[in-house]
C-alpha cells in the first residue's frame, strides 16, 4: 500500500491530516486521535509512520516497522522523539507506530536559512544536546545508523533526534527480533555516512559518531563535507573554538582506526567552551 493509497482513518481512531514527511524507508503523518478526543483530551495529535515504498510490499513488512518501534520504545531522554503505541490496522493491512508530534525546524530546513553556518552561540546548544542523546542511545546498546540534518529537529525543547528505521540493537537481534536488511534498499546518504559502511562493513558506534560529527561541521561550515576528504587538511570552520576542531577532526577521520573518542568525549569537548547557559 502506497502513501497515496493509506486510507484517512486507521485502527477506526487515528485520522491522518497531512504527510509531515517521508523517505525510503517510511512516511510520517499528522494524525489526530480521536479516541482522545472523545475524552475530552485538548492535544490529541500525534505523529504516525508507515512504511513506505518499497518496504510496504514485502510479506514481513510489519514485523520491520515493529523492530523500528521495538528499538526506540526503551529510549528516553529529553532529546530524542518518544514513541507511544504499535498497531496493526486488520482491514486495511497497515501496519504503524505512534509517536510524540514535534514542532519546529529540521536541521537541514535551519541550515537553508543560515548558508554561512551558525555563530557558535547557537551552535553549542544544539551540538551539545545532540551528542548527549547519541551518546545515551549509545549506552543503551542503540545505534542509530542514519544521523543527518533531516533526522534532527530543533524546536522549543531544543533538539530533538529521530527516525531510528536503519537502527540496530545488538539485544534486539540476539532476541530474535527482525532487523532491517540494508540489501534491501540503498539505505545510506552517501555525504554523512562513514566510508567504511560504504563498502559493506557493519554499522557501529564509531560510525554513528562520523555522522554526527559531518552534521556538526555542515553546522560549523555552512556546507556539506566532501565526500573525498583528508580529516588532517580540512580548514577549521570560523564559527568553531581552536579546543573543539581537535576533537572534531578526529572524529571526522577517514579510517575508522584513528577516530579516537567516543561520542560522549566529543560532546564533552563541545561543552567546555564559555557557559552552559542552557540545560
Amino acid at each position: 500500500m502506497t502513501a497515496a493509497e493509506t486510507p484517512a482513518l486507521l485502527a477506526g481512531r487515528y485520522y491522518l491530516e497531512r504527510v509531515l514527511g517521508s523517505g525510503g524507508m517510511g512516511v510520517v503523518y499528522r494524525a489526530r486521535d480521536l479516541l482522545h478526543e472523545q475524552f475530552g483530551e485538548p492535544n490529541s495529535a500525534v505523529a504516525l509512520k508507515v512504511l513506505g515504498e518499497p518496504l510496504s510490499q514485502v510479506p514481513d513488512a510489519p514485523a520491520l516497522l515493529y523492530s523500528e518501534f521495538a528499538l526506540t520504545r526503551g529510549l528516553l531522554h529529553p532529546h530524542v522523539v518518544r514513541v507511544f503505541s504499535f498497531e496493526v490496522d486488520t482491514r486495511n493491512q497497515t501496519a504503524f507506530f505512534t509517536m510524540e508530534l514535534m514542532h519546529g525546524l529540521t536541521l537541514d530546513q535551519l541550515l537553508k536559512e543560515r548558508s554561512g553556518g551558525l555563530p557558535w552561540q547557537a551552535l553549542q546548544p544544539i551540538a551539545v544536546q545532540l551528542l548527549d542523546a547519541l551518546a545515551y542511545v549509545h549506552r543503551q546498546g542503540v545505534l542509530h545508523g542514519d544521523v543527518k540534518p533531516v533526522n534532527i529537529m530543533m524546536g522549543e525543547g531544543g533538539v530533538r533526534l529521530f527516525d531510528f528505521g536503519l537502527g540496530h540493537c545488538q539485544a534486539q537481534a540476539e532476541a530474535g527480533l527482525p532487523c532491517l536488511s540494508r540489501d534491501r534498499l540503498n539505505a545510506w546518504t552517501p555525504a554523512y555516512a562513514a566510508p567504511e559502511l560504504l563498502v559493506g562493513s557493519a554499522l557501529t558506534a564509531s560510525a554513528d559518531l562520523y555522522a554526527v560529527a559531518c552534521v556538526l561541521f555542515e553546522l560549523a561550515h555552512g556546507k556539506r563535507l566532501g565526500e573525498r576528504h583528508a580529516a588532517e587538511r580540512l580548514p577549521r570552520p570560523r564559527q568553531l573554538p581552536r579546543h573543539c576542531w581537535a576533537a572534531l577532526r578526529s572524529a571526522l577521520a577517514v579510517d575508522p582506526g584513528q577516530r579516537t573518542l567516543c561520542v560522549a568525549e566529543l560532546g564533552e569537548a563541545m561543552a567546555r567552551s564559555g557557559r552552559r547557559w542552557f540545560r
